[in-house]
């Protein structure tokens, strides 16, 4: 009994050990970008997904290519008839109880139906290729987003150290005004002004906490991961802030993307595949041609044949009668052969039943409710459908890609403004600072030039990390992986 309990104790610390120690491999593990964008790669539920409809229109291809090959078929049976039935083989009646059999083999092809076999397996090739497409698109978009989250992270813990440096500094003006305060050399409004301020300020630094945390959880689950407050991306040094190359242009761009992007690819397959559906249903009122061909034979209860092994027996029977001249008459008679018969035997049958046939079959649709008219009506629809899906995707991209280059401009802009007004503002509090160590100014105007200074630091981050993310997002339009510039 104790050893049982101590078996499962051993097992039960075993498990905890190993997940624990699995657990903590993702929490302590430090994740780089690349880290997280291959992870949810491989894990995201949408991707898998998404892989599942890749490999069923690989079954759906390699079926529409067996398709073309010739059919065989067989089949075989054992009945017993009880009761008067006209047996199939000797066509005769038997009205006693008779097993049968019945072997069959039958195959036939496709000559000529309109080529609609040969165009529903191109039509199956092109769709695999689009939905790899479509796999890839889901991709770049899991991509894009797992970049975003993790800049926003990059951007809320900037942010943190921002408000950590504000209450640094208030707390120690507030420590140094306190001194002043009991010495009786600095009003006691203005520590007051300055206790209001770190209050304010520590609940920044609580905002932008949890700020962070909700960043961190939701990279978290767009990796498909255990949520846990101990989850930790790589800060690391990025280079500083450049203009675009002269050379890129949103036409450059739009011209390199419009040749590689997938969801481009798959649209203009889906064109390829409308075309070949509408080939496919012209093949409807086209003749069909096809060469079929059989073999049977089978096996009958009441098919017999002499029985060498049993003598024959010889009989006399009366064929008629002569008169003699006498006036009497005298029977005439012959001998006769009475063979004693055994049903054949099974391979005998076989072998004797044995049929054979070969057939050309002609199909001529004539009439058919005008279905095979509404079928290529319907094709030339989605013909049409999928050229207007192409052209509303190239206008999407195009406007994509226009919008992130203007707003890639338009943070360029901000962020050179916002790091001017940050250059500007730092001298401002500088001074200010003095002034307020030396009792010149008031802790109501020292405070409203921290928080100038705190909200130009805020503009630049915000200004930096919306220009890297819509540079990144050209960068990979032109076929460039997603990635962060070091220094």
């Amino acid at each position: 009994m104790y050893t049982d309990r101590f078996r499962v104790r051993v097992i039960a610390l075993i498990f905890i050990l190993f997940t624990g120690s699995s657990y903590s491999g993702f929490t302590q593990k430090i994740w780089t970008l690349e880290d997280c964008i291959n992870y949810a790669l491989q894990n995201n539920l949408d991707i898998n997904k998404q892989l599942f409809s890749v490999e069923n229109n690989k079954d759906v291809l390699l079926q529409s290519k067996l398709n073309m090959l010739p059919n065989l078929n067989a089949s075989g049976s054992n009945i017993w008839n009880f009761g008067q039935t006209i047996d199939q083989y000797t066509n005769t009646f038997a009205t006693k109880t008779v097993r049968s059999n019945n072997f069959y083999i039958s195959s036939s092809v496709t000559l000529y139906s309109g080529l609609q076999k040969l165009n529903t397996f191109k039509a199956n090739k092109i769709n695999l290729l689009a939905s790899q497409y479509d796999l890839d698109v889901l991709k770049n978009n899991i991509s894009l987003s797992v970049a975003g989250y993790y800049l926003d992270i990059l951007f809320n813990l900037e942010l943190l150290d921002v408000a950590k440096e504000q209450l640094r500094i208030t707390e120690s003006q507030t420590e140094r005004m306190q001194k002043l305060v009991d010495a009786g050399s600095s009003a006691k409004g203005d520590l007051l002004n300055l206790l209001a301020q770190k209050a304010a300020e520590q609940l920044n630094v609580v905002n932008a906490e949890n700020t962070l945390y909700i960043s961190n959880l939701s990279l978290q689950q767009l990796l498909e991961l255990p949520v846990t407050r101990d989850f930790r991306v790589e800060k690391p040094s990025l280079k500083p802030v450049q203009p675009p190359k002269d050379k890129i242009t949103p036409d450059v761009i739009f011209e390199h993307a419009v040749k590689s992007r997938p969801e481009i690819k798959g649209a203009e397959l889906r064109v390829d595949i409308a075309q070949k559906r509408l080939a496919i249903a012209r093949g409807y009122i086209q003749p069909t041609l096809s060469l079929s061909g059989s073999w049977g034979t089978g096996y009958s209860g009441v098919a017999e044949q002499v029985d060498p092994t049993k003598p024959v027996k010889l009989d006399t029977v009366p064929v008629g009668f002569f008169k003699k001249p006498d006036n009497t008459y005298q029977i005439v008679s012959m001998p006769e052969r009475n063979y004693q018969f055994r049903v054949k035997s099974f391979t005998d049958q076989l072998r004797d039943n044995s049929n054979q046939s070969v057939g050309f079959n002609l199909n001529i649709p004539i009439f058919n409710g005008w279905s095979g008219r509404t079928a290529i009506s319907q094709a030339k629809i989605q013909k049409s459908e999928a050229e207007l899906d192409l052209s509303m995707k190239t206008r999407d991209l195009r406007k994509l890609i226009e919008q992130a280059f203007a707003d890639a401009s338009s943070s360029l802009q901000k962020f050179n403004a916002s790091q001017e007004k940050v250059k500007a503002q730092q001298e401002a509090f500088k001074y200010a600072q003095q002034k307020f160590d030396v009792g010149v100014m008031t802790s109501f105007d020292y405070n409203n030039s921290k928080k100038d200074l705190t909200k130009a630091e805020s503009d630049l981050l915000q200004a930096k990390y919306d220009f890297i993310f819509k540079t990144t997002i050209l960068d990979f339009y032109m076929g460039n992986p997603i990635k962060i510039d070091r220094e």
